[in-house]
């Protein structure tokens, strides 16, 4: 089978198109999933066996779902949900399709990051807030989610990296992005320059997110 070259003069357009797609897919997935890991993390450590709000049953369930979806592989669970993205988004290809998969990954992968930061923090600074007494919920948005912030931007960074791979993959099956125009344009075509383009677009992506993340991350340790 010969190649089948593109016209970067007039393919240059679909790249930028796909490179925003890319981003836009990111982007939602990470805030989505922030916003559920983090609610869901907070509750998996506050519910944890001698904590502030102890409940075995949420904690067990909680911690029995992360378990359950964290080891599959994105490529499976993608195809594995697809029945559920499609009755919850109403398709499971295009850039819904792909948000609502890896906003559900991402959650319960944040939701580890937060409880595991949240962990790590000196028992001696709540016991303080409770000395003081600071209720629960103070000691939550006040003592816990301050002192996890730094280490947490740095998880969020780690996320938002695997998102990009995640959006890649997601790509390859209809949704849009970088990775469809690697595997359509790319490889399908055996066009290796453009494998090379998107790659190179991906690695810029991965590394911009680092370099945000550590910024943030210092400044916010330095307070």
């Amino acid at each position: 089978m010969t190649s089948m070259k593109v016209d970067w003069e007039t393919f240059w357009p679909r790249i930028v198109e796909a490179t925003g797609e890319t981003i836009l897919m990111v982007a939602i997935t990470l805030i989505l999933g922030s916003i559920f890991g983090i609610a869901i993390g907070l509750t998996l450590y506050v519910t944890r066996r001698g904590n502030l709000l102890e409940n075995r049953i949420i904690f067990n369930l909680l911690n029995f779902l992360i378990n359950l979806i964290r080891p599959i592989p994105f490529i499976i669970f993608l195809f594995a949900i697809s029945p559920l993205t499609r009755i919850v988004v109403g398709s499971s290809i295009g850039i819904g399709g792909a948000v609502f998969p890896m906003t559900i990954v991402a959650a319960f992968s944040i939701a580890r990051v937060v409880e595991n930061n949240l962990v790590s923090i000196d028992p001696g600074v709540v016991e303080a807030a409770k000395a003081m007494g600071a209720s629960p919920y103070q000691i939550i948005f006040t003592v816990l989610i301050p002192e996890a912030l730094g280490p947490l931007v740095l998880g969020l960074t780690f996320m938002s990296i695997s998102l990009i791979d995640f959006s890649a993959m997601a790509g390859t099956v209809g949704a849009g992005g970088l990775g469809h125009i690697a595997q359509t344009y790319g490889y399908q075509r055996f066009d290796w320059s453009v494998m090379l383009v998107t790659v190179v677009i991906l690695i810029t992506l991965v590394q911009i997110a680092q370099w945000i993340g550590n910024t943030l991350s210092r400044k916010i340790m330095r307070r």
